[in-house]
């Protein structure tokens, strides 16, 4: 398991490293908002992801030791699940913004 770790933490060093080299000039920036954006964006992706994931599992549990109050929790669930991704909208939205 440590040498996997460290053959993914080598692969992403190398691709990050790649950019430090592709100059283009004197006038060349690196653009920072657009990097920023990207990693922000899939920071929200990844939370977003993880607490659907959660939700729909406390879900199903729930109906599973409650299978009357089914209608009550799928109700629940679903405007959860509709809070939770107009947050991953929301930092897509700022990206398109930030990136005008």
């Amino acid at each position: 398991m440590r040498i996997l770790s460290k053959v993914f933490m080598g692969l992403s060093a190398l691709c990050l490293a790649v950019p430090a080299f592709a100059q283009g000039g004197a006038a060349a920036g690196t653009n920072w908002v657009a990097v920023f954006a990207g990693i922000s964006m899939a920071i929200a992706s990844a939370g977003c992801g993880l607490g659907q994931g959660r939700a729909a599992a406390s879900a199903t549990e729930g109906i599973a030791r409650n299978p009357s109050a089914r209608a009550g929790i799928q109700i629940a669930l679903i405007i959860g699940l509709a809070f939770i991704e107009s947050l991953a909208i929301y930092t897509l939205l700022v990206v398109f913004v930030k990136m005008k």
